[in-house]
């Protein structure tokens, strides 16, 4: 049964949460955001940080100056933030990147064998794998099953790493890290999780599930200022060769070698993103200091709310990958019977301001898995409001019950209304005349 919950209440403070927005139709509305899983909008902890900082912009770990030094010291602190919101090890290094991709780059680099990864990953956590010896193991229609397929690939012949997901970004399924983290170890492989999708969500102890390396990406924390993490442990990242050969990766430069430095400066050559490292740090002190149990509990009643409302609906189905999932994050998938996904998009965010994602979602291998050509994705997070969940069922109900009030039609790979009437190049800065694309 859905929980019954304030209609306004929203569990934290987001840029965008009174943002409005042209209809197709005329007129405006707020606009329903339901692609965190995408890009999440900025905490205001996070922007309000920013805000302190930026007079105290300047170079990183080069510069004598009053503001470079509070830059310098703002960035290394950052990778404190970071520790101690996944409560990482002694051994484990922060290590700062540009996204979750660049950091599985990283390491790709540094692994010393090869590394089994299942076919429901995301690209970020299944392509950079390949040159460094990729065994795929196929998912089955349960958690156990899978298990039980990872165990015997991982017993079949000596791997390096177990690299998986923590939460799928297609449907927000939860893996049992721990357990998994055991079977490596027992098997003599060490674990590496995509926390993209889990970190925003759930609270992830490294600790205490045995993670010997997590990455995930600021802007799906709540911090889209153009950092990643990649957090682990540190013979790996001493062992490996400079993701980026240049200035601050080295301890001395002669003509015909060098001398490099240890992770994490190793890994971090040319000057570092401290605005971005600093937005990481502000979103996860932010998120740390909310109870767990009402985070949960805020997400699960919204999730809820918004399966069986779409599950009420005649025609719509929800998309999973397992039978048994023991948790899943507010990430909801699902399709239109009679609708192409990018059309449903493109509907809902023409006449009713609401901002889902459509297609395959960086994850191909596991669309062609589950029969599909594309789905339609529904995420939520801190700022979505029980008000919001009831605006994406009411106008997706409104699609199946009456269809759509405007025509569309797929136009360079994209579904668009047609015509197109709003103005999509807006420059708020400078209030220059909008491009009209018709």
């Amino acid at each position: 049964m859905t929980a019954v919950i304030d209609p306004t209440c929203a569990l934290a403070a987001v840029s965008g949460a009174d943002l409005l927005v042209p209809l197709v139709q005329g007129g405006t509305s707020t606009y329903a955001n339901f692609d965190y899983a995408a890009s999440a909008p900025a905490l205001r902890q996070v922007t309000d940080r920013i805000s302190q900082l930026l007079p105290y912009y300047a170079s990183v770990h080069r510069g004598a100056g009053y503001a470079s030094r509070i830059s310098t010291e703002c960035y290394e602190a950052a990778r404190g933030s970071v520790a101690r919101f996944l409560d990482a090890g002694d051994d484990q290094v922060v290590v700062f990147t540009r996204n979750t991709t660049d950091s599985l780059n990283l390491l790709a680099g540094c692994v010393p064998g090869d590394t089994v990864v299942l076919d429901i990953e995301h690209h970020a956590n299944f392509l950079p794998w390949t040159a460094r010896g990729r065994r795929v193991v196929r998912a089955a229609e349960t958690v156990e099953e899978t298990i039980r397929r990872v165990v015997a690939e991982l017993c079949s012949k000596p791997a390096a790493l177990l690299a998986v997901t923590g939460a799928s970004n297609v449907t927000g399924e939860v893996l049992p890290l721990e357990r998994l983290a055991t079977i490596a170890h027992q098997c003599g492989a060490r674990i590496l999780v995509d926390a993209a999708q889990l970190a925003p969500h759930r609270r992830i102890s490294l600790r205490e599930n045995g993670i010997d390396y997590l990455a995930f990406s600021g802007h799906k924390l709540y911090a889209p200022f153009g950092a990643g993490v990649l957090v682990g442990r540190r013979d790996w990242l001493d062992a490996g060769q400079p993701y980026l050969a240049g200035g601050g990766a080295v301890r001395n430069v002669g003509v015909a070698e060098a001398e490099w430095a240890a992770a994490p400066q190793r890994h971090e050559a040319g000057s570092p993103n401290v605005l971005g490292a600093a937005a990481i740090a502000a979103a996860c002190d932010a998120i740390a200091a909310i109870d767990p149990a009402e985070l949960l509990a805020h997400e699960r009643s919204l999730a809820d709310r918004l399966r069986d409302g779409l599950c009420a609906i005649p025609g719509v189905s929800l998309v999973t990958i397992f039978t048994d999932s023991p948790d899943t994050v507010g990430i909801v998938a699902f399709t239109v019977d009679g609708y192409a996904p990018g059309q449903v998009a493109a509907y809902l965010s023409a006449e009713h301001a609401i901002g889902v994602r459509d297609g395959r979602f960086c994850a191909h291998p596991l669309l062609t898995r589950l029969g599909l050509d594309a789905a339609l994705r529904a995420s939520i997070g801190l700022g979505t409001t029980p008000a919001d969940i009831d605006r994406l069922i009411h106008a997706v109900t409104t699609l199946v019950t009456h269809g759509p009030t405007w025509t569309y039609a797929p136009t360079a790979g994209h579904w668009n209304p047609t015509p197109e009437t709003r103005p999509l190049t807006p420059d708020p800065l400078t209030g220059a005349a909008p491009c009209l694309i018709g």
